[in-house]
């Protein structure tokens, strides 16, 4: 099987998965699943955020997630409980449809190590 098409294999499992879960009859975008990852590795899942918290967590997400691609290192958590990370490589640019996929193979690999999907 390619690495294409196993990629999307698992994206589409992972979609319904967490689509039934948090969702109602809709699939979850792309976005969304980078929020519910930036409340996870915020630990905090019952708190309702501001949206300026929102977009916060949506970076402690990108910084998790592309962290074992050697572009974010995590530094500390501050007196709230918050992650920062530091910079370590600056992405290259990438196209809208390369940086997709780059997240959804950081996020597929994300809950593999997760065990959500197989």
């Amino acid at each position: 099987m390619s690495r294409d098409t196993q990629l999307k294999e698992r994206w589409e499992q992972l979609v319904n998965i967490l689509s039934n879960q948090f969702s109602q009859g809709e699939d979850l975008d792309l976005d969304a699943i980078i929020y519910l990852i930036g409340v996870q590795e915020l630990g905090k899942v019952h708190n309702e955020y501001k949206k300026d918290e929102k977009l916060n967590l949506m970076h402690i997400a990108i910084c998790r997630l592309l962290e074992p691609y050697g572009f974010y290192e995590f530094e500390f958590f501050d007196e709230d409980g918050w992650p920062h990370y530091k910079v370590k490589e600056e992405l290259p640019p990438l196209k809208a449809g390369e940086q997709s996929v780059l997240m959804k193979e950081a996020i597929v690999n994300y809950f593999l190590e997760r065990e959500v999907i197989s």
